[in-house]
């Protein structure tokens, strides 16, 4: 496993602490007294409802209370809309508490789909102190794994059509595939799986070098992105990692400006591949 210094912030240090002033219990409190406060409101609004039959007007009355009450929260049983409630209540604070973990900066967009995706369940762990600390120390033991799990996702995903994808190790350049189009108005930037690859890469490079990395509002294929739309006949983008240069065939050969932190790469490959590299001297 990597010995990695996050620059990002971590949501759990030790096991009882929270970085950014937050508490977890204050977290878990703030969350348990607008459910009930919630639920309150919803058996208020049960309670309305019977109210209004009985005065007059009998099941139009009625349902027109319970209309107003699913058009706010979506559910007609309390119970059904109290659950649905919870539950993106407990997704926005783990989404929240995700971002705030830095765990997200180590992930390649696989693994970052499969969490998202994990919190679309209907089943998803409640917000308790618990199970906060338990889920937190879990990804922090395992932020190595993480790390190194997308540094070869990202080798695995080269094409070996070209000589200057090795298939032992990343070179001095890696040639890609389908990152960017053209047509009659110059180049265009391609979205997809070679642009996520693209920012996978740029953010490995910046965590093995100890830099922030940047979000996805100014990654490099946002800048890429921009600078292409800015220079549609050019051919060409270079930045402090990669020099980058692209073809109307669709095929980019980007070159890496820090070998000191591809070798680094190589020795992730090597530990997961043992006799793929030469043994240094």
């Amino acid at each position: 496993m990597s010995d990695l210094t996050l620059t990002e912030p971590e949501v759990i240090t030790g096991h009882t602490d929270v970085i950014c002033s937050t508490s977890i219990e204050r977290i878990v409190t703030g969350r348990n007294t607008a459910l009930v406060q919630i639920e309150t409101l919803i058996q208020q609004l049960d309670d309305i409802s019977a109210l209004t039959s009985s005065v007059g007007g009998g099941k139009s009355n009625e349902w027109g209370v319970r209309q107003y009450r699913y058009d706010c929260w979506l559910m007609e049983k309390p119970e059904t809309a109290i659950k649905a409630i919870t539950r993106n209540i407990d997704r926005s604070i783990w989404k929240d508490l995700m971002n705030k973990s830095g765990m997200l900066a180590l992930m390649d967009a696989q693994a970052r789909d499969q969490w998202y995706n994990s919190l679309e369940i209907d089943d998803i762990p409640a917000i308790s102190e618990e199970n906060i600390l338990n889920t937190f120390e879990q990804l922090h033991l395992s932020k190595g794994d993480v790390f190194e799990r997308g540094a070869i996702n990202v080798f695995k995903g080269l094409s070996w059509d070209y000589k200057s994808n090795s298939p032992c190790k990343f070179g001095k350049k890696i040639i890609v595939t389908g990152l960017v189009k053209y047509d009659r108005w110059g180049f265009g930037l391609n979205w997809g799986w070679q642009r996520d690859r693209l920012a996978d890469l740029e953010r490995m490079l910046m965590i093995l070098d100890g830099k922030p990395v940047p979000d996805n509002r100014a990654d490099v294929t946002r800048r890429l992105g921009d600078h292409i739309h800015e220079n549609r006949h050019s051919n060409h983008y270079e930045d402090e990692m990669f020099a980058i240069k692209y073809f109307q065939k669709g095929t980019a050969h980007i070159v890496f400006k820090r070998p000191e932190l591809v070798d680094k790469l190589n020795d992730i490959i090597a530990r997961h591949y043992p006799g793929a590299l030469p043994t240094k001297h």
